[in-house]
């Protein structure tokens, strides 16, 4: 049994990392579409023709499963997916819903972190609306984090740096929660941890999201309890042996120097 997760770049890997952990009996594909990452700064129309296309190849693979590990691509696509293909679908969405949850007694606010397609889409304002009764939701678009991470940037002075610009408006004190809503951003989760003050939290939805996957892999009655497995073989739209290259090192570091799971929802 296969579990297929895909992503427009590494990012999904931070996903996949959880899912090792949980279900470590399991088989994995990967696949990065890297022809045309990143999806955040990309039209809607674009990035779904991107998706089914990439999707249809991993399909033709035999996966017996579907993580699509991208918080944009679940956005714009997961739905037709569904109707699409009889396998079990998992999308993700940023984890705002738990982290409101989080805050009600602190009377803190919550700031998610997000790719500008992510946030000005109306799954996105949806997802606020409904959980967000006291409005203590801010969003913050990342455009370059993304970029930052395909190019395996994790000095920590720079890093440093371009978080301190990005969160100069804010007054943390005010905020309780910081979400990561994009896949690429848990990357960054020791970096962050070492510059925000103590009492804010770091959270992202990889659990949460994996948490699903498991119980539709036992609903469709394929859930593979065995020992062994944990095999994972990568794939790319491009083609480019030095990217799944790059992709093995990635998993490797998240899983090594930054997978935590004491703050994943």
């Amino acid at each position: 049994m296969t579990i297929g997760f895909f992503d427009s770049g590494i990012g999904g890997l931070s996903v996949l990392a959880e899912s090792l952990r949980r279900l470590p009996a399991q088989n994995y594909l990967y696949m990065a579409d890297t022809l045309h990452v990143p999806y955040g700064t990309k039209s809607m129309e674009e990035v779904k023709a991107f998706i089914h296309e990439a999707i249809a190849a991993m399909i033709q693979e035999g996966i017996d499963a579907l993580v699509v590990a991208c918080n944009t691509a679940t956005s714009i696509a997961v739905e037709e997916l569904r109707t699409l293909y009889s396998i079990p679908v998992v999308g993700m969405e940023p984890a705002v819903k738990p982290a409101v949850e989080m805050n009600r007694a602190t009377g803190k606010r919550v700031l998610v972190f997000a790719t500008p397609l992510t946030l000005q889409l109306p799954k996105y304002y949806a997802l606020v609306s409904r959980v967000d009764e006291r409005g203590i939701v801010d969003s913050l678009p990342m455009p370059e984090l993304v970029r930052y991470c395909e190019d395996l940037q994790f000095d920590k002075a720079v890093m440093k740096d371009y978080f301190l610009t990005k969160l100069s408006p804010y007054n943390l004190d005010d905020y309780g929660i910081i979400v990561l809503g994009c896949t690429h951003y848990p990357f960054y989760t020791d970096i962050l941890r070492g510059m925000l003050p103590p009492h804010i939290r770091i959270v992202d939805g990889n659990a949460g999201t994996v948490k699903r996957l498991t119980a539709l892999l036992h609903r469709f009655g394929i859930a593979d309890n065995g020992l062994g497995g944990g095999n994972v073989r990568f794939m790319c739209s491009g083609g480019d042996p030095a990217y799944l290259e790059k992709m093995r090192f990635a998993l490797e570091f998240i899983r090594g120097n930054v997978f935590r799971t004491e703050d994943a929802l």
